[in-house]
């Protein structure tokens, strides 16, 4: 009977292109959600090849036509052969997902809401300087001040967030698990327990990070640092959505060293945060790792 939506991962989708079970030739609307994500992950030549299977003919006229907003929307309410829209929805705009957007779509509007690839100005942004043994300590100080839960705790690989989840439990914390491990079932009831308060607190990789819109989450707390500044905005903006406030806390050792000075310039750029001596002073905060030469670099980069 033909379909309207196809909601689709992209080697799936491949997958049913190329066997002709699906054709996008009548195809007019394309949303790509968490672009940044598939670009990083190495698909970029997997959504370029999904979008050349969509026909040109309908694209956008790339000429002053696409400014005129009467004839956009005759076309949109009465044209049989109505042009594509190509939406790409992401937190973060690095340069690969811009290049993207420049290939194949027409005259873009961009709409923020917020800032792109900036905190949200409603979550206000706290660290804590430490040693890696620390951390068990000052998670449990953490939650002994009394946050509402739901409460998110993000840890950087899935049998950390196994250990963190049974060790929170043995306390007394009603927690749950969810990462790439789990099937999706068990990841479904782990959101939908947290959701109806059946727990407390979310113990998650960064597959957590993106897509997941879990009402009044009073915390995020990064017990691992995100290993880049984009993981990061994704997860603390876990809280502070549909115009809550929000607290996220992140626990940092000296191995996160080469993400210090986007951290800082991330406090820096909210309204709501301070950034602590501890950050702004160090040493690793004062340039972008890689940016500045040593001192017999650039001798030899001289003499070279």
């Amino acid at each position: 009977m033909g379909y309207e939506i196809v909601i689709a991962t992209l080697g799936r989708l491949i997958d049913v292109l190329e066997n002709r079970y699906l054709v996008l030739g009548r195809c007019t609307y394309v949303v790509l959600d968490e672009a940044d994500r598939m670009i990083d992950m190495g698909f970029e030549p997997d959504v370029q090849k999904i979008l050349e299977y969509i026909p040109v003919t309908n694209q956008k006229p790339d000429t002053d036509e696409a400014e005129d907003p009467e004839k956009m929307k005759i076309n949109f309410e009465m044209g049989k052969h109505k042009y594509r829209q190509t939406v790409m929805f992401s937190a973060t705009m690095p340069a690969a997902v811009e290049r993207l957007a420049r290939n194949y779509l027409r005259r873009p509007a961009v709409v923020y809401i917020g800032s792109a690839g900036k905190p949200h100005e409603r979550v206000e942004q706290r660290v804590l300087l430490m040693g890696e043994g620390e951390k068990r300590k000052r998670q449990l100080e953490v939650l002994a001040r009394g946050f509402e839960p739901p409460i998110i705790i993000f840890v950087n690989q899935k049998k950390g967030v196994d250990v963190l989840a049974k060790s929170l439990a043995k306390m007394g914390y009603n927690a749950c698990m969810f990462h790439g491990g789990k099937g999706q079932e068990q990841r479904e009831f782990a959101l939908s327990n947290l959701k109806a308060g059946a727990k407390d607190i979310l113990v998650a990789t960064d597959v957590a990070g993106r897509g997941i819109d879990i009402h009044d989450v009073s915390m995020v707390l990064n017990y691992d640092m995100a290993k880049n500044i984009e993981d990061y905005i994704h997860r603390i903006g876990r809280t502070g959505r549909a115009g809550k406030s929000g607290v996220a806390l992140t626990f940092l050792t000296k191995e996160d060293s080469s993400v210090f000075y986007d951290l800082k310039q991330a406090f820096l750029e909210s309204p709501v945060s301070t950034c602590p001596p501890e950050l702004s002073n160090h040493p690793d905060a004062q340039h972008k790792p890689g940016t500045i030469l040593t001192k017999k670099r650039r001798e030899e980069t001289i003499f070279a």
